[in-house]
């Protein structure tokens, strides 16, 4: 308290820059898992992250704290891929047993299934959600894309492909990306059975797609490849801006890249690079 006014807690902007990311530090370390990580989503309006591990636990942790709130098991089903809904204790994930590809939509306030999505007769390796809407798209290797509404069980939508697939929402949910074949295609996600209606190309890459984003301001895609390569396109044109070339991963993982919150940099297994 201040002169009888409670005391306002001030938020403080930082501007990212390589300086800045370059004396970043580990602040923690959490080494309680049993397998690699093979999936993390933070949470768009709070400060909540979600992992999944190999060794079938989905981890929630609350970054400002640098704590583990919760460890749920998925012993059954396994756990490959996870995403944050809205709700910031509530993920919908893909299960890793190779004898069930339902998508789950978990509590993890309860831990409690809320629904399951079933469509899918091979591994998910494509997952994206929408932030501002109940809908989500994944991608598989039985080469379908399904599109789905969080509120329903069956798929509202399906599109097939010719190739392993990746998947996304762009932030906005009015346009959504399916790469394979060293094309990214671009569907308006209100009449998608039309289908593309721009096809960008990845300058000669035809190896398989692992992941595809948008920037938070929908500006920008990235696209990585099973070769060690992270596109970086003009998501409007469709212009090849940048290409990074890291490392070939094995062939049972996926590269993962991601965007800064404003744009700027690509976040990769291989560290940061300026755009």
């Amino acid at each position: 308290m201040a002169g009888g006014q409670p005391e306002r807690e001030d938020k403080v902007s930082l501007e990212l820059t390589e300086e800045i990311l370059q004396s970043m530090e580990v602040g923690m370390a959490f080494r309680d898992y049993n397998g690699r990580i093979s999936s993390m989503d933070f949470h768009k309006t709070s400060s909540y992250l979600v992992t999944a591990s190999d060794d079938e636990s989905i981890r929630l942790y609350d970054v400002a704290s640098a704590t583990c709130l919760k460890t749920i098991n998925s012993k059954k089903y396994g756990v490959d891929l996870v995403s944050f809904t809205s709700h910031p204790t509530t993920v919908i994930y893909s299960s890793k047993n190779g004898w069930d590809e339902s998508l789950r939509l978990l509590s993890l306030h309860d831990n409690k299934y809320l629904r399951y999505f079933k469509g899918h007769h091979d591994r998910v390796v494509s997952l994206s959600l929408c932030s501002r809407k109940d809908c989500f798209i994944s991608g598989s290797l039985d080469r379908t894309v399904l599109l789905w509404d969080q509120r329903a069980e069956k798929c509202q939508g399906l599109l097939r492909v010719q190739g392993r697939p990746a998947a996304a929402y762009d932030d906005q949910g009015l346009v959504f990306a399916i790469a394979f074949g060293g094309y990214i295609r671009m569907f308006d996600a209100r009449k998608y059975e039309k289908g593309p209606f721009d096809i960008f190309s990845l300058g000669g890459d035809m190896s398989e797609a692992n992941v595809v984003k948008f920037s938070n301001d929908g500006r920008l895609m990235l696209l990585t490849t099973s070769n060690g390569h992270i596109h970086v396109l003009d998501s409007f044109r469709g212009t090849l801006l940048s290409t990074y070339n890291v490392k070939p991963i094995s062939s049972n993982s996926t590269l993962e890249a991601s965007f800064s919150p404003e744009g700027m940099f690509v976040i990769s297994e291989t560290g940061p690079e300026n755009l």
